[in-house]
């Protein structure tokens, strides 16, 4: 075709696009990770997703959109890419879906994934689908297994009665995050326990979790983890109980207001409650305890929450003077959490001064401002470190004592009394790594079985020595499920496996054994799952070092803000262990990690079936095309925010890659003006530097302007539309393909170099300023970037409104600065 001639017209469809370029980058298998010697590679990672029966609804690719638009803009950086997906696969809503069906987890997670699959594929995404994995699968499962043997061989896999989220309901222990207002998620009730369980010693590593932090590049998850570990320095004090030989302890970072401790408060779980309570209040603190028990300790802990409690009606006795402190059981208190007891301290902390407010108990202050003065703490507490301030007792600490030396004094007189000591506790505790589900990792653990016969045998007793473990030999790994025609756990905390008798019971030598029936939580195959991707058909090993250092670490991870605590954490403590035993080189998986916000619905709440407001996003790829839904969520707006869904914005972003059709498929020229050229380059270093800050919504609107311009010319430049092509492709991949094929080019765009752009062409010529007069803004003006002082003066005194506040006075000076500001100083 000639320049300018106009070619006949033809309509953008993607409904014939996409497919043909999802079947040719599935039969060339264009995204491929390989390695080159001498290139730099780029590993960025999706957190992968649970697959349920629902299948995706628009939320979801909107993480993955932004890690696919990295993935693509590397490869043709010159970037070696590893891009993978896979499937978080175990987990209880397979279980409670086979447990009402009859249909195996396995089949409905198999269905499940192939529609999860087709979804993505639909969506273009550029993984490479040869590492695919599943958590379910058996030879995953097997390296799972294995590196719970490593923590069990190092003493951080351990059995501990602890109290647990017991549905009877469900038949099973259910996480903090699984629980609500003391209910499942299907509303069935939720008590604590206390259980046989598997415990992970994650606290061991406390201090490490939280110092590593700070190489991270982990914007605001930082603090959420800092938070959940909760490191504290303070002291331990011991209260003598009246009338009683018992004693409590608590912890306390501000050991300098002991003196103004006007009660205590105990977790409900602490276990001298029931000793501590006297017998007029048994009835209200039993209520009490058993309401408090059912919450989660996230429930409990939220900052947000009113806090609440009952006196026991027992006193404690202040150490430092002797006071008689009334003695409360509150659910804001963890039973696991220091010592499971807090004094409070109402004058100088909000949670104690807001209790002692509701529940009428006095407010000592003794602790005044740095300059000494008096704090009125009636309304508000203070906070604040400053001075000691009529501190009495068996302790003699002078106003005026600054807080920090007043708590070496008291720490130091508890200790020589034998009344507290120096301690470091934390928030975290150690993770309880027990289910008693059936679709989840077995534990590669069996015990001794003391028995008159075959304890297979309904009628035969046996007792199982629990507390001698047995890891099992790793070349038997991975240890299977069996399979089970009930799923249903019972009544039975042992849980469904319990019930596969030819399973769990076996004889070695003569001697009967019974395998553990606890599962692993879904967290498990999540925790190293990064690791797997990067040799994921090892039969040998979990993964190769070679392969390790060829792409580890994870460059960058992507996923929800819901995983910035627990997941995150578990996966850094699980590599930690593997650092140390030798088998990874790193001591943090993942350089830099950014949480996608959450799409709401229409209606502007979160989507949820029992709303109907969930969104499909078959039926926006059907009626508007992948590359539209991709294109659309990049441009609501920065990646990080909130954002609800609104139809007639992805009509607006379809509309826009219609002009980007009609432009590239109309007519075209070499020549490129001088105008064009510059908005070009322009434009090209606008969309790779918000690519590189994953700013896409902007990086979208100057594309937007680019192709605005476009089409107002008569023929468009062909170096504008290759250049439009290759910088629209990760964001539109099916479109940029097509429109490249289009202009002659029989490869895929998808290693073609990046464009680059002079920076002589993005120097603008002229710059507008503001032009104020006595430092007050009063109009813009539009200069050469090099303009002088005197043309500065003269353009600026042409606008009216400018002359009108300087006309008939007397000008003192004038300030200009090149590019920034023109004042006028008049008197």
């Amino acid at each position: 075709m000639s320049d300018g001639e106009k070619p006949v017209a033809e309509r953008y469809d993607p409904a014939s696009i996409e497919p043909r370029w999802q079947a040719y980058w599935e039969k060339h298998e264009t995204f491929r990770a390989t390695r080159t010697p001498g290139k730099p590679k780029y590993y960025v990672l999706d957190m992968f997703p649970y697959p349920s029966g629902d299948g995706l609804h628009v939320g979801h690719p909107e993480g993955y959109t932004a890690s696919d638009i990295l993935a693509r803009y590397k490869r043709m950086r010159g970037f070696d890419v590893l891009h993978p997906m896979g499937w978080d696969a175990f987990g209880l809503p397979a279980e409670k879906y086979a447990i009402k069906t009859g249909t195996h987890p396995r089949d409905t997670t198999k269905k499940n994934i192939a529609t999860f699959k087709r979804q993505l594929k639909s969506l273009g995404f550029s993984y490479d689908w040869a590492r695919e994995v599943n958590t379910t699968d058996a030879n995953y499962v097997r390296w799972t297994q294995w590196i719970f043997l490593q923590l069990f061989k190092r003493g951080l896999a351990f059995q501990s009665e602890a109290p647990v989220n017991w549905c009877s309901a469900l038949g099973t222990v259910l996480a903090n995050e699984e629980v609500t207002d003391g209910k499942s998620d299907d509303g069935h009730p939720v008590v604590r326990l206390p259980l046989r369980q598997w415990m992970l010693r994650i606290t061991e590593y406390a201090d490490r979790l939280a110092a590593d932090l700070d190489g991270l590049n982990w914007p605001d998850t930082k603090a959420k983890q800092l938070h959940w570990i909760g490191r504290s320095e303070g002291a331990e004090i011991t209260f003598a109980i009246e009338g009683s030989s018992e004693v409590l302890s608590v912890f306390t970072t501000r050991c300098d207001t002991l003196p103004g401790a006007t009660f205590l408060t105990v977790a409900p779980e602490h276990p001298l409650v029931k000793k501590l309570t006297v017998a007029t209040h048994n009835a209200e603190v039993d209520a009490y305890v058993r309401s408090a028990l059912a919450k989660t300790d996230m429930d409990r802990t939220d900052l947000s929450r009113e806090k609440t409690g009952v006196f026991l009606g027992s006193y404690a006795i202040n150490p430092i003077n002797g006071d008689r402190v009334p003695v409360w059981v509150g659910d804001y208190v963890i039973g696991t959490y220091g010592t499971g007891a807090v004094m409070g301290v109402p004058a100088h902390d909000e949670r104690d001064h807001a209790f002692a407010k509701t529940y009428s108990l006095p407010i000592v202050a003794v602790v005044a401002s740095e300059t000494g003065e008096a704090i009125n703490v009636a309304d508000a507490a203070f906070t604040d470190d400053g001075v000691a301030h009529g501190v009495r007792g068996s302790i003699a600490i002078a106003d005026g004592t600054k807080s920090a030396e007043a708590r070496k004094l008291i720490v130091q007189h508890l200790e020589r009394i034998g009344r507290g000591n120096v301690r470091v506790t934390y928030r975290l505790r150690d993770w309880i790594f027990s289910r008693q589900r059936y679709w989840g990792e077995p534990m590669p653990i069996y015990f001794p079985v003391d028995c008159d016969g075959d304890p297979r045998r309904s009628e035969s007793q046996f007792t199982i020595r629990f507390n001698e473990p047995i890891a099992v030999d790793e070349s038997e790994l991975p240890l299977r499920l069996p399979d089970l025609d009930d799923f249903s756990p019972g009544e039975d905390p042992a849980g469904a496996l319990a019930r596969a008798t030819d399973w769990r019971f076996f004889q070695r030598e003569g001697k009967w054994f019974a395998r553990e029936t606890n599962t692993m939580p879904q967290w498990a195959g999540s925790c190293w799952y990064y690791l797997r991707f990067i040799d994921p058909k090892n039969d040998a090993a979990a993964w190769s070092q070679e392969l390790y250092d060829a792409w580890m670490p994870v460059d960058l991870y992507v996923g929800g803000s819901e995983h910035a605590v627990l997941h995150l954490l578990y996966a850094r403590f699980w590599h930690k262990v593997l650092f140390d035993i030798g088998v990874v080189k790193h001591n943090e998986p993942f350089t830099k990690l950014v949480h996608q916000g959450m799409i709401l619905g229409e209606d502007g709440q979160k989507m949820s079936k029992s709303r109907g407001n969930v969104i499909n996003p078959d039926h926006i790829v059907k009626s508007h095309g992948a590359d539209s839904l991709r294109a659309y969520e990049m441009f609501m707006g920065p990646l990080e925010a909130v954002k609800p869904w609104q139809t007639s914005g992805i009509e607006g972003v379809k509309r826009f890659l219609d002009r980007v059709w009609n432009v590239s498929t109309g007519a075209l020229t070499d020549a490129c003006d001088d105008g064009t050229k510059k908005l070009l380059h322009k434009t090209i270093q606008k969309v790779t530097h918000d690519i590189e800050t994953m700013h896409f919504n902007t990086a979208i609107s100057q594309m937007m302007v680019l192709t605005k311009h476009l089409g107002t010319l008569d023929a468009a430049p062909r170096q504008a539309v290759r250049t439009l092509a290759l910088l629209l492709s990760p964001f539109a991949p099916h479109l940029g393909e097509e429109l490249w094929s289009r202009l002659g080019f029989a490869q895929s765009l998808a290693y073609e170099t990046w464009p680059t752009f002079d920076p002589a062409l993005v120097k603008d010529d002229t710059v507008e300023i503001g032009v104020q007069v006595n430092g007050k803004l009063r109009g813009t003006v539009t200069l050469a970037i090099d303009a002088d002082e005197a043309t500065a003066k003269a353009a600026s005194l042409e606008d009216p409104k400018v002359l009108s506040f300087v006309e008939g006075k007397t000008l003192k000076k004038l300030v200009y600065v090149k590019g920034k500001i023109v004042n006028f100083i008049v008197g």
